[in-house]
């Protein structure tokens, strides 16, 4: 069923979600949060962007376009109701379409900055793909691989554009040899952590393409201290939206 929520009740957006498909996470609000967006910044582009709730906070932090690609005709249909309602059909554009068919002669090497939460899981992991199939492609890469991501952003960003994801710790060689295979330079990482005492579960980067060497990693974000509390990180996060 349809309801229309609150992000993570920030009551200058809204947004429409469905119990039936995959909804956004923290981690896809933190990715919004995390991404550097330039003044010279035009176009942005958000690869996956499920029911669009990465481009409607990146909304509260420039006013650029904002292309949001997605498979799903469902969660573009429900990405498309919420930009209506926040009044943001001049700045949002929602394209319901496989990403690897988004690679046209007018996009290539078009876009100063791509975000991507993507799917977490290989097929052929242990993980168990045990939930419907819409969830199924946002959470494990039935449709699209971390490969097919990075060679698209690749194609798609424009010299010393940018590429921000949110991914999995586990996975983080992985991710980095795809960004230097593909000529982005990994250049910010950012570590997060549920509580003090727990492994990292997630990993923001950020890299340029055709960028230099040099990559900062700054200071990791806890979400919750030992008592369960949220911490002054995860505060900041709403606060940083919330400008």
């Amino acid at each position: 069923m349809e309801v229309l929520n609150d992000i993570l009740g920030y009551k200058n957006r809204k947004i429409f979600q469905d119990d039936r498909y995959f909804s956004f996470s923290l981690d896809s609000i933190m990715l919004a949060n995390f991404v550097n967006i330039r003044l010279r910044d035009k176009r942005i582009l958000d690869l996956g962007t499920g029911n669009g709730v990465i481009p409607l906070i990146l909304s509260l932090r420039t006013d650029k376009k904002i292309i949001g690609v997605e498979l799903q005709e469902k969660l573009a249909h429900l990405a498309k109701k919420s930009i209506t309602y926040n009044e943001l059909e001049d700045q949002i554009e929602i394209v319901n379409i496989n990403m690897k068919d988004y690679i046209t002669n007018d996009n290539v090497n078009s876009f100063d900055v791509i975000t991507c939460n993507p799917p977490y899981f290989k097929v052929n992991d242990k993980n168990v793909i045990n939930m419907g199939l819409e969830k199924a492609i946002a959470r494990h890469e039935v449709e699209i691989t971390l490969s097919d991501i990075f060679c698209i952003s690749k194609k798609l960003l424009n010299n010393n554009g940018t590429l921000a994801i949110v991914h999995r710790s586990d996975r983080l060689l992985e991710i980095l040899d795809l960004y230097r295979q593909n000529g982005i330079e990994p250049k910010r990482m950012q570590f997060v952590y549920e509580n003090p005492d727990r492994d990292s579960t997630l990993v923001l980067i950020e890299g340029t393409k055709n960028g230099k060497p040099g990559l900062k990693v700054e200071s990791p974000i806890i979400l919750y201290d030992k008592n369960g509390n949220k911490s002054d990180e995860y505060e900041t996060i709403l606060m940083e939206v919330r400008k």
